[in-house]
């Protein structure tokens, strides 16, 4: 795919956990319904059934622009608002949280703002009939190494939900550049996986649900082993139950709206589906002591903390799923990234 090389990008309040390093992505489906491809590939919405590409390169470079533009000014001043419009699904609720946070903790802007620089775009357009549409933007952030094992790629994904909206980037997933996958391609296009489709191990509807039931008990095994699965699951176990303070874990699919999941079919069969979760985190102390609250917790908090606060994150994941038939490992997840959205004291 051709390359475009842009100057513009965001710098942003953003917790990130990086991710293993697998590959390419993007998406089918998504908004505030979920569209259902036929065998054909189309799809009745509001009486359209060409199949169409979101958007030229060049809008797609312009999409990518106006969202960097904003970004960076939201960073710079630690307010949602100027990049309230350029955000959606689970990168905007992280995005607007965390910028809601640090205008609270620091309230002169962020003294330390280096604008974010996206270069070496490369746009996977996927072709689908009706709205909402989507694309991918693979690109080079300057906050990273160019070279070796600290080399990455920002990987985000556009949505537009009608002709008179604006494009507005949803997901955000950090990954190796080896590791993104090659895209199946129909007449020079990407080919969009339907969110029902049973051609793979697990449909991408109903992976946050899986992924949710899989950190609660393990179950079921479709998940490889890996930094976002067995060793989060690990992680979590081993904080449960420290002196003085019991942690609880609460995971729930976040699969509505602008949170739908959306895949590409990879060249191997399987497909590249991002996807969201939510998840509340309840800490509990001993009589007599209070959990210690973050400032930028405190920043979202609402009640008073007695002796438990619980908080609210949204993870955002995105999953190499392979071909139906595939009994066990069928869903690897390559990347997360996650942030607290809100916190409740008792």
């Amino acid at each position: 795919m051709r390359r475009l090389t842009l100057r513009r990008a965001p710098g942003r309040p953003l917790e990130r956990l990086s991710a293993r390093r697998p590959g390419r992505l993007l998406a089918a489906t998504a908004a505030a319904t979920v569209l259902t491809l036929t065998a054909s590939g189309c799809v009745t919405v509001h009486g359209e059934l060409a199949l169409m590409p979101p958007a030229t390169e060049a809008e797609a470079a312009q999409a990518l622009a106006d969202f960097t533009s904003a970004y960076n000014k939201a960073d710079k001043a630690y307010d949602p608002a100027m990049d309230a419009g350029r955000v959606t699904g689970p990168l905007g609720e992280i995005n607007q949280a965390g910028l809601r946070a640090r205008a609270v903790t620091t309230p002169g802007g962020n003294p330390n703002h280096r604008p974010l620089e996206l270069t070496d775009a490369r746009f996977v357009l996927p072709r689908k009939a009706g709205w909402p549409r989507w694309f991918l933007a693979d690109t080079d952030s300057n906050r990273d190494t160019d070279e070796g094992v600290g080399d990455q790629r920002w990987l985000l994904v556009f949505v537009r939900n009608g002709p008179q909206q604006l494009w507005e980037a949803a997901h955000l997933v950090v990954l190796g550049p080896a590791q993104v996958p090659e895209f199946a391609e129909e007449d020079g296009y990407a080919v969009p996986v339907a969110a029902d489709s049973d051609a793979l191990a697990v449909t991408p509807a109903e992976l946050g649900t899986e992924y949710a039931s899989f950190l609660k008990d393990g179950q079921p095994g479709q998940f490889t082993a890996g930094a976002h699965t067995s060793l989060w699951r690990e992680q979590r176990q081993k904080g449960a139950n420290r002196p003085g303070l019991a942690t609880q874990y609460i995971d729930r699919a976040a699969d509505q709206g602008d949170f739908a999941p959306l895949g590409l079919r990879t060249k191997d069969g399987g497909a590249f589906v991002f996807f969201a979760t939510r998840f509340f985190e309840r800490q509990t102390a001993a009589p007599g002591y209070r959990p210690k609250v973050d400032p930028s917790v405190k920043a979202l908090l609402t009640g008073e903390v007695r002796n438990t606060v619980t908080k609210e994150w949204v993870s955002n994941q995105v999953a190499l799923v392979k071909p139906a038939g595939t009994d066990r490992d069928g869903v690897t997840i390559a990347g997360r990234l996650q942030g607290v959205v809100g916190a409740q004291g008792s």
